[in-house]
């Protein structure tokens, strides 16, 4: 019988597998004293070797030696990381999840590696699979959260809350498919949401697409709930990768898609609707069809588009974008050369620079002023293939626009009107209640210039790459053109200089010349964050005063103890060179900290800016303002280890003063800041300062709509019909960051409260969770907590990241559930921090409900 000849078979089996092979069990043995003499010896690749050996010929050692194993795995990887190999770092990794497949640990710190080299789709899986295994792993769900905000953007939640333009878009693609377009592909899915339109009106078949796996999996997730699984079909793949009949049977009949940014064109709308029409879609209906069905012909929605610009004046755009100041902290800004930010605009491509950036004008801080009536700058027919491949072959179009107000021309701003069909359209203007921003190009002219009321800008538009191109060109002014678009500011001065002598223009072709020599070197981008650092005059000079009372401080105590030990010299004019004061900056991209600690004579500082150009920068700036050049070091090009970053200087030498670069622009604390302070602690010389020396975090009550719209789908009934919100939800974050405090449109429920206080310099003063008591002035709903840093770099001077200076945006904790309360409450705020990273959670006082996050 064959069950009674299988039992015998399989207990032998087990019993053999018990029997003690002693060869084994010596190499498994010597491996192991092995593995741990390596890790005493810093080998780390070796010892992990050893480690992979044992456990693989013992796995019941695996939770003796788990901790050591990690241990070993993240030290090699950061080894591995910094030498450039990365497929052998996550081939350990690989290896290390074979052994231990449920290591929520380990999985979280193969999703930072991906996360840290761009790989956010593959991160977020395993972030998401260590919170499965461990909920409450701190780790893993800030990671969690702060890769969300990369792979489901907050427009996601915005479109999906907009039932003007969901209905717009259902409605146009309803009446496509009754007019018998009953083969559909969804370019670019997203939710699923406008291939579950197709389906619910009656397509035959619905195919869509997907490049994002994040976005993929959630379409899968949102289609099956949805009752769609088997007749929607969709590709985890770019539209331009598909074919017929490989990837779908038969050309479709109708393509719909929102492939469109705020620039119209920048995610790539053009080149996939070409291929499409060659590929995909079905020849497009002409005059001699006019009597075919509409099954037999393509179509797209939307239709077409209309481009619509202004040029503007915008002191917010015009700080993030050039330099406007002349002094910077007490430096001359005029060696500088020409600084700008990598958002610069021409008719001719250049891949080093992006066209446009985005932004909500409505929202702007300080608010703009149109110079120009809205023109009209280009129209689009998306279902004329013709029209579409000959875009980029356009002629550069000029458009000359009457000045209608005096004010210095900052940007031209862009927005269009979305042609979803005949009768539906959309607007992304200025004043539409939308979730698209407006496209943003800023013009970068050195010093500025000053439109005036009958004056004509002269505009160019083209499309040279698929990207629309939108240039301030010249200034017609009293009959004469005033070139914008060159780089000599003598080329766009005012009044330029008539007939010139021989001369002057003998000295003018020099100055050409010398300055086409040195054009490459005088020229140097900054991210836009640096460029509004650069121009917040307060941070500066708060600085260079706190700095200047340090080093006088410990100029006073080194006299003192001279004169004290009877050492007859000059404290000024006859120091060692060893004696210098060492100050070392560490703030994250371009910083003129550093030059301003060595411009206070007698230090030696140290600047962690990287980039070639911008140390030439700080160069030049250090000779114009007679820093001596030795007293300027940058001594991070080739370090990769971010911790050697606070080292000691030289020898026994530590540090005077030591710059910590505290908060991101996003509003949040800088990950790891406290761990670094705690480091820096430890390297300050008697009297030495850690700047800032205290961050104090304020925020308040508030109620905000508009927060909870950008944070999720709200509401309890479905999306067109459509069960989406539990699932794009789960990537919901608690923190909306990136916010404008002074625009957002909200009711503030409560004064501003001190949450909670981060002392660097004072680790005894510190503590991880506190509660604090907000009592309410006005009655509502508490939809968030915004926040928002007082930063104090010594006792008497501080800087706010509120200011309407700040190069740092604002950030908003949002409540899951808001919280009703009336004026009078007393509301208890939960604030925790965990490895620099603050949460909050709150609930009203005394009454029974629980807490409310």
């Amino acid at each position: 019988m064959p069950n009674a000849t299988t039992r015998p078979k399989r207990g032998r089996r087990t019993r053999r597998r018990q029997r003690e092979d002693p060869a084994r069990n010596e190499l498994v043995s010597r491996s192991l004293e092995s593995a741990q003499q390596c890790l005493f010896n810093q080998d780390y690749g070796t010892a992990f070797v050893h480690y992979l050996l044992v456990l693989n010929l013992a796995p019941v050692l695996k939770d003796f030696a788990r901790e050591s194993f990690r241990f070993t795995l993240f030290k090699w990887a950061d080894e591995l990381d910094s030498l450039g190999r990365i497929q052998d770092l996550f081939d350990c990794y690989e290896q290390a999840l074979e052994l231990f497949p449920a290591d929520e640990v380990i999985l979280n710190s193969m999703g930072e590696h991906l996360f840290r080299m761009g790989f956010r789709d593959e991160a977020a899986g395993h972030f998401h699979k260590a919170l499965k295994l461990k909920p409450d792993f701190p780790e893993a769900r800030e990671n969690f959260y702060r890769v969300a905000n990369w792979l489901v953007e907050r427009w996601h939640f915005l479109m999906l809350n907009d039932h003007g333009r969901n209905r717009k878009y259902q409605q146009a693609i309803q009446k496509a498919v009754q007019r018998g377009c009953n083969t559909v592909l969804d370019i670019g899915t997203g939710t699923g949401i406008l291939g579950m339109c197709a389906k619910k009106a009656g397509a035959a078949e619905v195919f869509a697409c997907e490049l994002s796996k994040t976005m993929y999996d959630l379409a899968c997730e949102v289609v099956a709930a949805n009752g769609m699984d088997g007749s929607i079909k969709i590709l985890h793949k770019k539209s331009l990768e598909m074919e017929v009949p490989k990837d779908i049977p038969h050309r479709v009949s109708l393509v719909v898609t929102e492939t469109v940014d705020a620039g119209l064109f920048g995610e790539g709308i053009i080149e996939s609707l070409i291929h499409a029409w060659h590929h995909l879609l079905l020849p497009p209906q002409s005059g001699q069809d006019k009597f075919k069905e509409p099954s037999s012909t393509g179509r797209v929605i939307p239709a077409g588009a209309t481009v619509f610009g202004m040029a503007v004046e915008c002191l917010e755009i015009r700080r993030h974008h050039r330099l406007c100041v002349s002094e910077v902290g007490g430096l001359s800004m005029a060696a500088a050369g020409q600084l700008h930010s990598p958002v610069s605009c021409s008719s001719e491509p250049d891949d080093s620079m992006e066209p446009y950036t985005t932004e909500r004008l409505s929202r702007l801080p300080g608010g703009y002023k149109p110079l120009t009536e809205p023109f009209r700058a280009l129209d689009i027919d998306f279902n004329n293939v013709q029209e579409l491949e000959g875009l980029t072959s356009r002629e550069v179009q000029r458009i000359c626009l009457p000045v209608n107000q005096e004010g210095e021309l900052d940007a031209l701003a862009v927005w269009f009107q979305l042609h979803l069909d005949e009768d539906n359209s959309l607007s992304t203007g200025p004043q539409e209640d939308t979730c698209w921003e407006q496209a943003i190009y800023p013009v970068q002219i050195p010093n500025g210039f000053l439109l005036r009321p009958q004056d004509k800008l002269i505009i160019e538009v083209s499309c040279r790459d698929a990207y629309l191109r939108l240039c301030s060109v010249a200034v017609v002014r009293d009959g004469h053109e005033i070139r914008l678009d060159k780089r000599l500011e003598s080329q766009y001065t005012e009044n330029p200089i008539p007939n010139p002598s021989p001369e002057v223009e003998l000295c003018s072709a020099l100055a050409c010349l010398q300055t086409g020599q040195n054009q490459a070197k005088d020229f140097c981008m900054l991210e836009c964050s640096e460029m509004a650092l650069l121009n917040n005059r307060q941070y500066h000079q708060s600085f260079c005063s706190s700095l200047a009372k340090l080093i006088t401080t410990l100029k006073t105590a080194h006299q003192n103890k001279e004169q004290g030990s009877d050492i007859k010299s000059d404290p000024v004019n006859s120091r060692d060179p060893r004696d210098l004061f060492y100050v070392l900056d560490v703030s994250e991209g371009f910083s003129l900290l550093s030059l301003m600690a060595a411009s206070q004579g007698h230090v030696k500082a140290y600047s962690s800016v990287e980039k070639s150009q911008q140390q030439e920068v700080l160069r030049r700036l250090a000779c114009s303002n007679n820093v001596p050049e030795q007293h300027l070091e940058f001594w991070l090009n080739h370090l990769e280890d971010e911790q050697a970053m606070l080292q000691r200087p030289s020898g026994e030498k530590l540090w005077s003063a030591i710059i910590l670069d505290c908060v991101e622009t996003c509003g949040l604390i800088r990950q790891k800041l406290m761990e670094k302070a705690s480091l820096a602690r430890c390297l300050l010389e008697e009297g030495g300062h850690i700047f800032p020396e205290r961050i104090v975090l304020y925020g308040m009550l508030v109620e905000s709509d508009t927060l909870l719209l950008e944070s999720a789908v709200q509401g309890q009934e479905p999306t067109l019909g459509f069960n989406i919100a539990p699932f794009i939800n789960q990537f919901t974050v608690p923190v909306h960051v990136f916010l404008d405090f002074s625009t957002l449109e909200c009711r503030h429920l409560s004064a501003s409260v001190e949450l909670f206080v981060l002392d660097l310099m004072d680790s005894s003063a510190n503590y991880s969770n506190r509660e604090v008591k907000v009592q309410a002035t006005s009655s509502g709903r508490v939809t968030a907590i915004p926040f928002w840093y007082q930063i104090h770099l010594d006792e008497e001077i501080s800087i706010s990241t509120l200011s309407q200076d700040s190069h740092w945006k604002q950030a908003a904790v949002v409540l899951q559930k808001p919280l009703e309360i009336r004026a009078g409450d007393w509301v208890c705020l939960a604030v925790q921090l965990h490895k620099s990273s603050i949460s909050i959670s709150a609930h009203i006082e005394n009454r029974e409900s629980g807490p409310v996050e």
